[in-house]
């Protein structure tokens, strides 16, 4: 069996691991956590480097459609769901998606760690470009945006420190499950063969 042959046969195996995990990631934004340290950066990362084709980049929208409303219900309630700033958050969960099929297609703890960091750094210039474009709190000026990103560098290292840990939960529990099912697979071909 060619190499090709091999990845393929593992594809229907290694999906729905990639896509339930994908799920835990968004559904640990319901566990309390302090601000802005959420594993919505990871989730996004994780499905770029391992959903296929348009799953990766339409799952993780899916998931944070439906977990924020459940979200703000448990923890603010009477805010709403969804905001000004929603698009250009889940713009920038698109492009951690994107940097996931880019640069980790073949994991390692530094290209994680890389990709994870780089998502955090463009997730944290986007959203508070939103706020300081739309909030009314900033004056639209050039000041107003550096001290609309010197306001936000608190929550910039939350942001960071989760993307870094829950990618490397991520992508530390697919591999853990990876090899556990095929070494089962392995073993169990070698025994009918």
């Amino acid at each position: 069996m060619s190499e090709q042959q091999t990845a393929e046969a593992r594809r229907p195996i290694l999906e729905p691991l990639a896509l339930g995990l994908t799920i835990l990631g968004a559904l640990a934004r319901l566990i309390p956590h302090p601000p802005n340290f959420a594993p919505a950066g990871a989730m996004s990362l994780f499905a770029g480097s391992r959903l296929g084709g348009w799953q990766a980049y339409l799952v993780p929208l899916l998931l944070m459609a439906v977990t924020d409303p459940l979200r703000v219900a448990l923890f603010h309630p009477g805010f709403p769901a969804f905001s000004y700033r929603t698009p250009f958050i889940y713009g920038s969960l698109l492009i951690s998606v994107w940097i996931g099929r880019r640069w980790v297609q073949n994991p390692s703890v530094s290209r994680v760690g890389l990709a994870a960091s780089v998502g955090s750094l463009q997730f944290f210039l986007i959203t508070n470009a939103a706020t300081w474009l739309m909030s009314g709190m900033y004056p639209l000026t050039t000041a107003g945006l550096a001290a609309c990103y010197i306001a936000a560098i608190p929550f910039f290292g939350n942001t960071l420190a989760s993307d870094l840990l829950y990618s490397g939960v991520l992508f530390g529990l697919y591999a853990w499950s990876r090899r556990a099912v095929l070494g089962a697979r392995s073993l169990s071909e070698k025994a009918g063969a």
